[in-house]
């Protein structure tokens, strides 16, 4: 068994002034890179041990399944983002599946937002493809459309730690940011075509 949080995608400072560094550290270094030590002390020496991070995912259940889901999330997450990103997408199948299942960009970032925002505590805001449609879900603490029939297709981490350094208690202001100046739409249209 050998799993490893991968390398983020970009700098720690590439997203500023949007996520600071420091957030970006701590989520990262502290969260993401925890969820794994967790999860390799947790599978070592199990079946598990030999399964790879999706199945893990897909059949476990209390410690293994937390800390296997949160280190996939918190990847779909980091990949979810990049520099100079958001706002509405080019012209092209992304832009067309938001037209048809949200009426377009406002529609899709304004359920976007409300499932984040109605969240109660900890969790997660995905754009998901599910039935051949577009939809907006928002999951608990470490659940994950993974264990579904959905795609993931786009998430947002609702987790305080991923917002309170840079924004305190204002999600709504971290979400819409997310969605004018981060989402990495290259990332979204590939989980579309795969």
């Amino acid at each position: 068994m050998y799993f490893e949080v991968p390398a983020l995608p970009y700098p720690m400072d590439a997203l500023e002034p949007i996520i600071s560094s420091k957030t970006i550290g701590l989520h990262y270094e502290q969260h993401h890179k925890g969820y794994m030590k967790k999860l390799r002390a947790a599978v070592e020496a199990t079946p598990e041990a030999g399964k790879s991070l999706e199945d893990i995912v897909r059949t476990s259940q209390g410690e293994v399944f937390n800390n296997a889901a949160q280190v996939y999330n918190h990847t779909f997450f980091w990949h979810s983002m990049k520099p100079g990103g958001g706002g509405v997408p080019p012209k092209g199948p992304v832009l067309d599946f938001l037209n048809r299942d949200f009426g377009g960009w406002e529609g899709f970032r304004s359920q976007f937002i409300a499932a984040g925002m109605a969240r109660f505590g900890s969790g997660w805001a995905w754009l998901v493809l599910e039935d051949g449609k577009g939809k907006i879900l928002s999951t608990a603490d470490a659940q994950t459309p993974l264990t579904t029939s959905a795609k993931p297709l786009l998430t947002a981490d609702v987790w305080e730690h991923a917002y309170y350094l840079d924004y305190q208690n204002r999600r709504d202001t971290f979400l819409e940011l997310f969605c004018d100046r981060l989402i990495n739409w290259d990332f979204v249209r590939k989980n579309l075509n795969t």
